[in-house]
Formats: structure tokens, sequence, C-alpha cells
């Protein structure tokens, strides 16, 4: 897992949205939201990149930090 900056939102309910990520200084919108799960690494969901690339984003509130995990090719940055 690799550290990134994201931008995302919490709805009226706390549910955590990941709208953007930005890795190797460049920016990946966030297509979709799919799985999510919570267990003691933090909460864990998978998001559709442009170029139908899955990749998975997890928060560790202890850090207040998020990490991306690629599950295929990373994407090239420009």
């Amino acid at each position: 897992m690799e550290p990134v900056e994201v931008i995302a939102r919490f709805d009226a309910h706390g549910r955590l949205t990941p709208l953007s990520f930005t890795w190797q200084g460049q920016s990946f919108p966030v297509d979709s939201t799919g799985r999510r799960w919570q267990d003691e690494g933090g909460e864990h969901i998978l998001v559709m990149i442009p170029i139908e690339r899955v990749c998975e984003l997890v928060f560790i509130p202890a850090e207040g930090r998020w990490y991306v995990r690629f599950f295929s090719a990373k994407p090239k940055v420009a």
C-alpha cells in the first residue's frame, strides 16, 4: 500500500465517500465505489477509476491517513 491524498465527503450518517485521490502527483477521479468493509486495519473501499481500473482505498483513522492498493498494473503517471 502506498500513501495518497484523498478528497472525500461524509454524508449525514457519517459514511465516508472518496471523490478523488492523488498518487505520485497525478489526480484520479473516483468513478464509482463498490464493496466496503472495516477491520482492525481501517476502512477499506473498492473504487473504480478511469480506464476501468479497480483499486482499494484504505483510511486508517488512528493515523488520519489514506493508502491505495492497486490490483492490476499501476496507472501510468504523466
